[in-house]
């Protein structure tokens, strides 16, 4: 008979090898549910020591009101926005994420997106394909040594897309994060600024900033007001960040000259969202994060914070709520 037993609820990975290669070694039977239903989840989590979930369903109050056993929930990824963290406090049941697998690869995307907006790879690989040629005069595109970057959020992630910049000669790179040392931006070699600030004299905007009730539509019309007009926007942190209704806007009224998006207030994207319509935004399917490496470095680590909290009592990925 099982020690423990752990909840998987999560329906996007084909197997579960490597979260059983490391909580079956610590007696863990490892259940998986890929049911979205939170009833059945709720029920389904009833008895089990550990709770392991992906982006749906959410961690509801109903759901953790009907642990019973539970010590830890462990969150595929970085965000934990679908987790009533304020439930879970009162329960005294430990949140973890994995905070630390995938900032190579999300870092790649947010600069091949930059780079296609750049150059306009996309939007002229789809104009190609339709027959024409010559498309200079699709967009004018400027070079990018000399130009401002500017970072929405200075955390790992946008520290690792500036590493990957660093031999493109930019004039100056700015970020607007309250939180992050001016000692430590200064070695960096950023100017920390506001928001206002960035917005008015950034080239080139990258937003990595977390999804918080402050942060939600942080980038609307006021900010697309104060770019330039051929500034470029790259998100790849949460779609929620970005209004999209005044990005569409700004996109229309070639307010900025283009966008990439690797995320979106609703996913899958919907197939009638004005979003699909912009020849001037190159979009992506949430796959920043995704690398054979990082996968397996995900449910590894995802695994681990339950293994950590059944053996020696606390998670390693800890979050503070």
């Amino acid at each position: 008979m099982a020690k423990y037993k752990v909840l998987i609820a999560d329906s996007r990975y084909p197997d579960y090898q490597e979260e059983r290669g490391v909580l079956e070694p610590i007696g863990a039977e490892v259940i998986v549910n890929r049911s979205d239903d939170e009833d059945e989840v709720a029920e389904a989590i009833m008895g089990c020591d550990g709770f392991i979930v992906n982006l749906a369903p959410a961690v509801s109050a109903k759901v953790i009101a009907a642990m019973d056993k539970c010590k830890c929930v462990s969150r595929y990824g970085v965000g934990y926005d679908t987790v009533d963290t304020e439930a879970l406090k009162a329960k005294g049941v430990y949140l973890a994420n994995v905070p630390d697998y995938c900032e190579e690869d999300v870092s790649d995307q947010a600069f091949a997106l930059f780079m296609d907006c750049v150059r306009k790879t996309a939007r002229k690989d789809r104009h190609v394909r339709q027959g024409e040629w010559n498309l200079a005069g699709i967009q004018k595109i400027y070079r990018i040594a000399g130009k401002t970057f500017g970072f929405v959020g200075y955390g790992m992630i946008a520290r690792c897309v500036h590493r990957k910049l660093s031999g493109f000669n930019l004039g100056r790179v700015l970020a607007f994060d309250p939180f992050y040392p001016p000692e430590k931006a200064k070695a960096a070699g950023v100017e920390l600024v506001n928001l206002e600030t960035l917005c008015k004299e950034s080239d080139y905007i990258s937003v990595h900033a977390p999804l918080l009730p402050q942060t939600r539509k942080m980038i609307s019309t006021a900010q697309f007001d104060q770019m330039k007009a051929t500034a470029i926007i790259i998100n790849t942190s949460r779609g929620p960040l970005i209004d999209e209704d005044a990005l569409v806007e700004a996109l229309k009224a070639n307010k900025i000259a283009c966008a990439g998006l690797d995320v979106f207030t609703e996913e899958p994207l919907p197939l009638d969202s004005e979003l699909r319509k912009q020849d001037n935004l190159t979009i992506s399917d949430h796959a920043g994060w995704y690398s054979e490496e990082s996968m397996i470095e995900l449910k590894t680590k995802a695994a681990l914070n339950i293994a950590d909290t059944l053996v020696d009592g606390k998670p390693r990925y800890a979050v503070n709520i």
